[in-house]
């Protein structure tokens, strides 16, 4: 498949859309590849994948912790297991069976959450998955991935399906997923890519807050800020080159959609607490509460991840200087 060729079909499909017809098509190709779904086949993704490989499809129903222990077992027999279903179940009802299983066994699973951040909207915080990250980041052997449009969520699936170990794709936003990346570009696990250069200040932004990002990167140049903006899809192993290389930026921003506890903004902490000096860290995340539930825009601004809110709190930070 030419992904970039795609690229607006997998916009409008929305990152889960984009990875339940990359994975058809990458089946093909690898008869080893089965899709596992905790009784959500049709909201992976997956429909197409069923009709085409029903014997390589598996519903085990409202049974997460059994999807990614039967995935353990396949994968234990040579075959390339694709566990789906939402983040928060993936990670939290799932979470020993993904520490023993996949971290400590170091079994070839591959669990991909999707739904995370706010995208189950009215749903409420039941199925908001928040915390996936920092639930899991601590485990070895784990690869977390978290892309920012469907080209990249493209190119992670391939990666990951020809890769060989335990792997969590993080799946955020909606459908009809703006794009990031109109042209092709290298992927390189673990390896930070800039956007734009800048050099008053440095924006990380993980999953869907990369676009969020771009654009409030627009309204800083409006206020003659100049903004770096990287695209961090690979949140273990973190890229902590990138983040020394712009740790003297006046203000190093990490802007997720994800609890400010644990997640890219705490990786980054991490690495600018081992140096001798650097700029003031700015965390944009949700906050350390539960809200009432809403749609996708609402819960956004609820929680300042609107490139308004964004860029208004940095300009703050830039005139207290």
């Amino acid at each position: 498949m030419d992904y970039l060729k795609n690229n607006r079909v997998f916009s409008l499909l929305g990152q889960r859309g984009t990875f339940g017809t990359v994975l058809k098509e990458l089946a093909g190709e690898n008869d080893k590849i089965i899709a596992i779904s905790a009784d959500l086949t049709r909201t992976s993704g997956l429909e197409q994948f069923a009709a085409l490989y029903p014997e390589r499809m598996y519903n085990v129903g409202i049974a997460e912790e059994n999807a990614v222990g039967m995935a353990a077992g396949l994968a234990d027999q040579g075959y390339v297991p694709f566990v789906t279903t939402f983040s928060n179940f993936a990670t939290l009802r799932a979470n020993e069976f993904v520490r023993h299983f996949m971290a400590y066994m170091n079994c070839n699973v591959k669990l991909v959450g999707f739904g995370s951040g706010f995208a189950m909207e009215f749903f409420g915080n039941t199925h908001y998955g928040l915390e996936d990250i920092s639930t899991i980041r601590s485990m070895p052997n784990l690869m977390i991935f978290s892309p920012a449009d469907g080209l990249e969520v493209a190119k992670t699936v391939d990666y990951v399906s020809k890769h060989t170990g335990p792997v969590y794709i993080r799946l955020s936003g909606k459908m009809n997923n703006p794009m990031v990346h109109k042209t092709d570009f290298d992927f390189v696990p673990g390896k930070a890519l800039l956007l734009e250069e800048g050099e008053d200040v440095v924006l990380f932004a993980t999953g869907s807050m990369v676009s969020v990002s771009m654009k409030a990167r627009k309204i800083l140049a409006e206020n003659g800020i100049d903004a770096a903006v990287y695209d961090i899809h690979t949140i273990k192993p973190f890229d902590a080159d990138a983040v020394v290389k712009e740790k003297d930026k006046k203000l190093i921003v990490s802007i997720e959609e994800h609890s400010v506890t644990g997640g890219l903004g705490s990786a980054v902490s991490e690495v600018l607490a081992e140096q001798t000096s650097h700029g003031k860290l700015l965390r944009f995340g949700t906050a350390d509460r539960y809200e009432a539930a809403g749609s996708y825009e609402y819960m956004l601004q609820v929680h300042g991840l609107t490139p308004e809110t964004i860029a208004e709190r940095i300009i703050n930070q830039i005139k207290e200087k």
